[in-house]
């Protein structure tokens, strides 16, 4: 169990918090004790294809997006509107929480058929996104991204298609009543794409519920623990990803590799607070993984 976690059990909170000295410290606290306050864990579900690759983090200048991962590429490509507008790629923590509602529902009932209506609004709310005012239109918005955009992944070996004509849904999710400061209730149901169901089913990585809610709207932190979840519990051996690795799944918006690596490092931290589990360490060569018990037991 990491350090931060043995000091909030042997201390208590209060004299953790009393020991954090700056406001990154203070984050991972509260991030940590979140966690083990919890008395019932939640596992949701995400494809194994996003522990490996990533959505952008900020608003994309291109109407296209690509990225690289562990022997596997991502390609996401804007949709438009109905008079051919484009409405851009999705990005940033409110595409992710959304997408991780979807598809966790979807493997848990074991149909691509999503009920939407007020369940999603009260999951969103427990990430602590509470769907009013900016934060409505700007989930509205993503919903929107997402509904439009055509996706593929590409197996690296041999360029293999993974997942072909793909999006994420049919359909769209949307939701009335943008110009009010009140949330409308979100459409009945969507479907999942055909293609990209087939895949989370074949490749579900589970996460804790517990651990996305106390990472919170951090785009990246979310990647990282959604990576962390997928790798370690399958090693045998301890198996070190270097920065220039790291950097390539991880750095879109990072020119330089110092200035990545100093953020990264801080996301890691973040996410192994919600990942008490994790075994990781930090090197000048990378990060070496550590095989670890899974983010969430099986329930």
């Amino acid at each position: 169990m990491a350090q931060i976690h043995q000091l909030i059990l042997r201390d208590g909170i209060d004299e953790a918090k009393k020991k954090a000295a700056t406001k990154h410290e203070r984050a991972l606290v509260e991030a940590a004790y979140q966690v083990l306050s919890e008395d019932a864990e939640k596992m949701g579900f995400t494809y194994s294809g996003f522990a490996l690759t990533s959505l952008p983090h900020k608003p994309p200048k291109e109407l296209f997006w690509r990225r690289e991962g562990h022997n596997i590429t991502l390609l996401l490509e804007s949709g438009r509107d109905r008079v051919g507008v484009p409405v851009g790629v999705p990005y940033g923590s409110y595409a992710r929480f959304i997408l991780l509602f979807l598809q966790s529902e979807a493997v848990k009932t074991g149909s691509r058929e999503i009920e939407l209506g007020r369940s999603m609004r009260v999951w969103l709310g427990t990430m602590g996104l509470s769907i009013g005012g900016q934060t409505y239109k700007a989930v509205s918005e993503q919903a929107k991204r997402i509904s439009n955009c055509r996706l593929q992944f590409f197996a690296t070996k041999g360029e293999k298609e993974v997942m072909r004509h793909g999006g994420f849904v049919d359909g769209s999710i949307t939701m009335a009543g943008l110009d009010s400061d009140q949330p409308a209730l979100w459409n009945d149901r969507v479907l999942l794409n055909k293609e990209f169901y087939r895949a989370l089913r074949e490749h579900p990585v589970p996460v804790s519920e517990a651990g996305l809610r106390a990472i919170g709207p951090r785009s990246m932190v979310i990647d990282v623990y959604i990576w962390l979840a997928y790798r370690l519990h399958s090693l045998t051996n301890d198996a070190t990803v270097s920065w220039l690795s790291l950097h390539g799944q991880f750095g879109a918006g990072f020119q330089l590799l110092r200035k990545f690596r100093a953020h990264f490092i801080e996301c890691l931290e973040l996410a192994t607070a919600a990942y008490p589990d994790a075994r990781v360490e930090v090197t000048e060569a990378g990060v070496i993984l550590k095989p670890s018990r899974p983010a969430i037991a099986k329930l």
